[in-house]
């Protein structure tokens, strides 16, 4: 089998991203919009910093919004967000199955001396690998949540499962779970799983972006202050003063005092002080 494609092990990595930040989404739905100040990318990683071994919210196997109860949502935006990627991933998840999925009625030739028949399918049927779909009285796949859906396109869109089966006892060789992906539907996932990371991260705030920091001025030079983020890297605070600036922290490419890591704390420390 080929090796994936650049834009194949990116769309993996989106996916991956999504699932990551998926638990943050849920909570951001509970939680009241941000202050302006501290903006959430900061706050974000900041709290990432400092409660690293608190306990993680559950995300494997949780029912999607659609199908259970929660609170009157405090935040809009991050609720469309959650709902729309769950939309897409379902769907998506649906198409894929319908095109490369063995069917159940598909048997795996019987082992000598096994029965044949309805046993064989029902065997097959109950395979957690496979994506079932939903009806008018059973959820199907998508009661284990996105969680579940990320993981199960991203095995498609890397092809997993594509070989054909060999079985000790029961079944014989037999025809692979999965096909290999069109090129259509290749293309079609890595559309999607671009889509969906984007409306996380943007959802999150933490999608790439640099905006002026609104009311506050560096504590050194009262200069014009910027955050940059992005969601490969981690958030920087830079002044617009530029090498005139006294801040005792090290400058960017551009020549600007630079605050990351550690030093972002201090800022933000200089901030309220001087607030």
């Amino acid at each position: 089998m080929p090796y994936p494609s650049t834009r194949t092990l990116d769309a993996a990595a989106q996916l991956r991203t999504v699932r990551a930040q998926w638990g943050e989404l849920l909570l951001a739905i509970e939680t009241p919009p941000a202050p302006e100040w501290p903006p959430a990318q900061l706050s974000t990683h900041l709290a990432r910093q400092q409660e690293a071994d608190a306990e993680q919210l559950d995300v494997v196997g949780r029912p999607p919004l659609s199908l259970r109860q929660h609170p009157a949502p405090a935040n809009l935006t991050a609720l469309d967000a959650a709902v729309r990627v769950e939309e897409l991933l379902f769907d998506l998840a649906d198409t894929l199955a319908a095109a490369v999925q063995r069917p159940i009625g598909v048997r795996r030739t019987a082992a000598p001396g096994r029965p044949a028949g309805g046993a064989l399918d029902e065997v097959d049927a109950a395979d957690p690998r496979r994506w079932t779909f939903r009806s008018l009285t059973d959820p199907g796949s998508r009661r284990h949540g996105l969680h579940w859906a990320a993981v199960w396109v991203e095995g498609r869109l890397l092809d997993e499962d594509t070989a054909p089966e060999q079985h000790a006892g029961a079944y014989s060789r037999g025809p692979a779970l999965f096909g290999v992906l069109p090129e259509h539907l290749r293309h079609e996932t890595i559309r999607v799983a671009g889509q969906c990371e984007r409306i996380v991260l943007r959802a999150l705030q933490l999608d790439a972006r640099s905006t002026v920091i609104p009311g506050r001025a560096c504590p050194w030079c009262s200069g014009e202050l910027t955050l940059h983020t992005d969601p490969n890297d981690a958030p920087s605070v830079t002044c617009a003063t530029g090498t005139a600036c006294p801040a005792p922290v090290a400058a960017d490419q551009y020549g600007r005092p630079e605050w990351r890591a550690g030093a972002l704390v201090e800022l933000l420390a200089a901030l309220n002080n001087a607030a």
